[in-house]
């Protein structure tokens, strides 16, 4: 993993104007003021329950959808893109070096056309291939990566487990050779077995075509078990980002904390002891003033109902967005 940035924000956000009615009209906030270095090579995982904005980030940075405020660059040495400007046939050329793998793989495949078609699809629109001949080569060749031989290639969608159509949806993703791939929840509908298998293989991947991921997720185990670096996503801002080492070491964030102690222990002593939150997440069209989980933190002073804290980083790398988060760890340690 590089410490160079393949992909950098700066405030980003996203803003959806929604029509309620004939003369009713307001936006929606879905991620307000993003600013994060994805390094070259790097896993990088974010997470967050839902709603908070996870999958409306990783579709802005492969400009699914328009970026309203802030900036967004792909830059990975040889070519480099301002995300939020790209249109026409320059955004046609930048979905070469960038890719989505889709979370359902049920509903992400075309049930009319055969794998190979599925696959091929990409270099016939993009104009990636000029012949059938060599377009099978690149198929076949990715498939291999993908654990699927020829006969696989043949058949229709419907012919596959759940985590045969995944790699089928991960081999389309690879096929343009990206460089970035963003991964939203794309094992959250495999069983559990299927799930490691799947980010094992997106490992190998990873190590062999020096490829960067977004992996957006809300299962923190599989987060720590594939993700060199976490960023915790609560309302459509970021409250907490560090290498997932630090982070599962010493969460900072409240939310954060919540989140943790909500993962199942094997251990009988340790179960009933998750910290509960209380009530539900806030409207996007409806956000609190302040701090925007202080109406569920049980930490919340007066400043926290007034004042929206800083994402601030450490000398240590560690960034976090919370008013009390130096006393609440001192107190912690004592």
């Amino acid at each position: 993993m590089s410490d160079t940035p393949l992909i950098s924000t700066d405030g980003l956000s996203v803003t959806f104007r929604i029509n309620a009615g004939a003369f009713k009209k307001f936006d929606l906030k879905a991620v307000e003021g993003i600013s994060i270095d994805i390094p070259k090579g790097s896993f990088f995982g974010i997470v967050g329950e839902s709603g908070s904005g996870k999958t409306t980030l990783g579709r802005a940075l492969l400009k699914a959808v328009d970026i309203s405020e802030g900036t967004a660059t792909y830059d990975d040495g040889e070519v480099q893109y301002d995300i939020g400007s790209l249109s026409g046939a320059e955004l046609t050329e930048y979905r070469k070096h960038a890719q989505l793998i889709f979370q359902d793989p049920y509903a992400a495949l075309s049930p009319r056309m055969t794998v190979r078609d599925i696959i091929a699809e990409p270099l016939e629109v993009m104009k990636i291939t000029k012949t059938r001949t060599e377009t099978d080569e690149r198929v076949r060749e990715i498939a291999a990566k993908c654990r699927l031989n020829l006969e696989h290639l043949r058949r229709f969608p419907h012919a596959f487990s759940g985590g045969q159509r995944q790699r089928i949806s991960i081999a389309r993703a690879l096929v343009s050779g990206p460089k970035f791939i963003v991964a939203d929840e794309s094992v959250a509908a495999l069983d559990l077995s299927i799930q490691a298998d799947v980010l094992n293989l997106l490992k190998q991947i990873q190590a062999e075509m020096g490829l960067t991921f977004m992996f957006i997720s809300h299962d923190l185990s599989v987060v720590a078990h594939t993700c060199d670096h976490v960023a915790v996503m609560y309302l459509g801002r970021i409250v907490e980002s560090a290498t997932t080492r630090d982070l599962f070491a010493q969460p900072r964030h409240p939310y954060t904390k919540a989140l943790f102690s909500a993962i199942p222990s094997l251990d009988p002593d340790d179960r009933g002891k998750a910290q509960k939150l209380e009530g539900e997440i806030p409207s996007p069209t409806n956000q609190p003033p302040g701090c925007k989980f202080h109406t569920r933190c049980p930490y919340a002073i007066d400043i926290c109902k007034s004042a929206e804290p800083k994402l601030e980083k450490s000398p240590d790398g560690h960034a976090v967005s919370c008013h009390r988060w130096e006393e609440l760890l001192a107190e912690s340690a004592a």
